[in-house]
């Protein structure tokens, strides 16, 4: 073996090397979530009677995100809406997150609707499309009220819509 063949196989073997190195990661980022699912957990976001019949109330809560480096994005927020007194349908929990590009939509008490700033987003009380750019409803969280508490299911941002 020459020389000059000696080092083609080693500078290639080094090559493979530093791409293994710098691939394991990212296949474990990519693929892990397959292996490893984010357990459900339930978050306690107050108490029942924090939140009026026929009101729409700004809840602003702590996530447990499974990411160590989410840092100020794991203090997030909800709307809850409650449409009765008590029963399976008692509460509606809407994201923040337009459907349109994920900008935070504001609720309207005055016109009973909820509002996009950023492109003119429009959703009804129920979370229903409205107008605008929007295709989609508002995404909807699981929820259940544990003892006397508003508990609601913690997820990273939805893409699909859920059903409550």
């Amino acid at each position: 073996m020459t020389r000059r063949a000696l080092l083609e196989r080693g500078i290639a073997a080094l090559t493979g090397l530093m791409a293994l190195i710098v691939g394991l990661p990212i296949i474990g980022y990519l693929l892990g979530p397959l292996i490893k699912p984010t357990p459900l957990q339930y978050v306690d976001v107050g108490a029942v009677d924090r939140f009026p019949v026929g009101q729409t109330t700004l809840v602003k809560f702590h996530d447990p995100s499974p990411l160590p480096w989410a840092g100020q994005l794991a203090d997030t927020a909800l709307w809850v809406r409650r449409r009765e007194a008590s029963g399976p349908n008692a509460f509606q929990v809407f994201s923040v997150h337009c459907t349109h590009l994920g900008c935070p939509v504001n609720w309207r008490p005055g016109a009973g609707i909820f509002e996009c700033p950023c492109h003119g987003g429009v959703f009804y009380e129920d979370g229903t499309v409205a107008g605008g750019p929007p295709r989609r409803p508002l995404f909807q969280l699981r929820w259940r009220v544990a003892g006397t508490h508003l508990e609601i299911e913690s997820a990273p941002l939805p893409t699909v819509q859920s059903k409550a």
